[in-house]
C-alpha cells in the first residue's frame, strides 16, 4: 500500500518548486528588463516570449500521461527541470546575442522560451501529481501552501542574489549568472528527490492500476468525459484569467487615475503579495480541525476566496469612481489576501480531483488543470491590457475605462465561484474508475 508523505517530504518537494521558480523568475522578469532597458527593444518582444512559454503549457496533459504510463513521477520532474534549465540558459544566450543581432537573437530566444514552457509543463505537472497521490486528504491545502510559499522564497532569493551579481551588467555576466542558477536548480532537484518516491509498484490494485502505453488521445478523451474534471478545468481557466488580468492593469490605473508616483505604484506589488501570503496561510487550514472546530473546507475556501476577490475588484471600481479618497492600498491588500486564499484552496482541490477517480489517470487530470491555468495566465495580460485600451477608446475617460475592466474581472470571479459551488449528484458506484452518471462540479470538502 502506498504510504503518505509527511511534512519533511512535502518540504523536499517544496525545494523543487523553489528551484523551478528560481529559473522562471530569472527568465520572465530579469530577461524582460534587460531586453527593454539595456537593449532598448520593444516591450512587446518579452511580452510575446512570456506568452509563448505559457502557450506551450497546453502540452501538460501529454506530460501527465507520460508519467502515468511510467508509474513514476521522479524521472519527469528531473527531466523537466533539465529542459527548463537548458531553456533558461539558451534564453540568456539569446538575450546577450540580441545586443548585436536582434533578429537571430529573438529567434533563438523563442526556442529558449519554448523549452522553458516544456520544462515547466513536465516538471510542474509531475510534481503536483506526486503530491496528489502521496499527501493525505486533510493535508492537501497545507501541502499546497508549503510548496507555493517555498516557490515564493525561490522568487525572492533569486531576485535578490542575482540582482547583486548582475551589477555591473554585461552580456557575459548575464549568461554566467543564469547558467549558475540553472545548474544549482538541477542539483537541488536531484538531491531533494533522492530516494523520495521509491520504486513503481510491481503490481497495482484496482484503485492504483497504471494504464498501458495506449494512445494519449484515448486517455485524454476518458478524462474529458468526466464532467467533474471538465467543469473544474473551466473553473481554473476562468478564475486564473481573472487573477492574471489585473496584474498588468493595477499599477497603470494607480498612476493615471489616482496620481501615484512610479515608486508608489511599484510598492503596490509588495503590498499585494503580502496579502497573498496571509490568504495562503489562512487557506492552509482548509479541511483541518482545531479543538473540535472544523476550519472550513476546500470548497468553502475556493468559493469564498472567489467571492472575496470579486468584492475586492468591485472596490477597485469604486476607487476609479471615487478617486484618491478611496482606501486604495487597503483594497489592494484585501485583493491579494482573497487571491491567495482561493488559489491555495483551488490547488488543494486540483490535488484531490486528480486522484479522485483512480484508474491511473492522475497525471492527465493534473495536466489538464495545469494547461487551463497556463493558458489563462498567458491570456490574462492580453485580456486586461486589451480590454483597458478598448474601454478607453469607447468611453474616452481613463477612470471609466479602468472601472469597466475591473467590473469585468469581478464578474469572472463571480462566475468562477458559481462553478465551484456546484454540487455533484449521487454517482452510481460501478468501480473506482467509473465515469457514469450525470454530474456537476464537486470541489472537495
Amino acid at each position: 500500500m502506498t504510504s503518505f508523505f509527511g511534512w519533511p517530504q512535502v518540504a523536499r518537494l517544496g525545494l523543487v518548486q523553489a528551484a523551478l521558480g528560481a529559473i522562471v523568475v530569472l527568465t520572465t522578469s530579469t530577461l524582460n528588463r534587460v531586453m527593454v532597458v539595456e537593449l532598448a527593444l520593444p516591450a512587446l518582444l518579452p511580452g510575446l516570449l512570456v506568452a509563448l512559454h505559457h502557450a506551450v503549457q497546453i502540452t501538460r496533459p501529454r506530460m501527465g500521461h507520460g508519467s502515468d504510463v511510467g508509474g513514476r513521477r521522479t524521472p519527469w520532474i528531473i527531466g523537466g527541470m533539465a529542459v527548463l534549465a537548458s531553456g533558461g540558459v539558451l534564453a540568456a544566450l539569446a538575450t546577450a546575442w540580441m545586443g548585436s543581432e536582434p533578429g537571430p537573437g529573438a529567434a533563438l530566444a523563442a526556442l529558449g522560451f519554448v523549452l522553458i514552457g516544456l520544462g515547466v509543463s513536465a516538471c510542474g505537472t509531475a510534481l503536483l501529481t506526486l503530491l496528489a497521490k502521496r499527501v493525505a486528504p486533510d493535508r492537501r491545502a497545507g501541502a499546497a501552501t508549503v510548496v507555493w510559499l517555498m516557490m515564493i522564497v525561490g522568487f525572492a532569493v533569486t531576485a535578490g542574489v542575482t540582482g547583486k551579481l548582475l551589477d555591473p551588467y554585461s552580456p557575459a555576466r548575464l549568461v554566467q549568472v543564469t547558467s549558475g542558477v540553472a545548474l544549482i536548480a538541477v542539483l537541488v532537484t536531484v538531491l531533494a528527490l533522492w530516494g523520495l518516491e521509491g520504486r513503481a509498484p510491481a503490481s497495482a490494485g484496482p484503485d492504483e492500476a497504471r494504464p498501458d502505453a495506449q494512445a494519449f488521445r484515448t486517455a485524454l478523451r476518458e478524462v474529458w468525459a468526466d464532467e467533474d474534471a471538465r467543469r473544474f478545468s473551466v473553473f481554473v481557466f476562468l478564475s486564473m484569467l481573472a487573477y492574471a488580468a489585473q496584474d498588468l492593469v493595477l499599477e497603470p490605473f494607480a498612476g493615471q487615475v489616482l496620481g501615484y508616483t512610479p515608486g508608489q505604484t511599484t510598492s503596490l506589488s509588495g503590498l499585494q503579495h503580502g496579502g497573498v501570503l496571509v490568504g495562503m496561510l489562512a487557506a492552509a487550514a482548509a479541511g483541518r480541525e482545531w479543538r473540535g472546530l472544523r476550519l472550513g473546507t476546500l470548497r468553502g475556501w475556493t468559493v469564498g476566496g472567489c467571492i472575496a476577490s470579486a468584492l475586492a475588484m468591485a472596490g477597485l471600481v469604486m476607487a476609479a469612481l471615487v478617486g484618491p479618497e478611496w482606501p486604495f492600498r487597503l483594497n489592494v491588500w484585501l485583493l491579494g489576501a482573497a487571491n491567495g486564499a482561493f488559489s491555495i484552496a483551488a490547488i488543494g482541490s486540483m490535488m484531490h480531483l486528480a486522484g479522485a477517480q483512480g484508474g491511473g489517470r492522475e497525471g492527465v487530470r493534473m495536466g489538464l488543470f495545469g494547461a487551463a491555468q497556463g493558458i489563462a495566465f498567458g491570456l490574462g495580460g492580453l485580456v486586461g491590457t486589451g480590454a483597458s485600451d478598448l474601454a478607453r477608446w469607447a468611453f474616452g475617460l481613463p477612470d471609466t475605462a479602468y472601472a469597466s475592466v475591473f467590473a469585468l474581472e469581478a464578474a469572472m470571479f463571480v462566475a468562477a465561484a458559481g462553478i465551484a459551488a456546484g454540487r455533484r449528484r449521487a454517482r452510481p458506484a460501478s468501480g473506482p474508475g467509473a465515469l457514469t452518471g450525470p454530474t456537476t462540479l464537486q470541489v472537495p470538502r
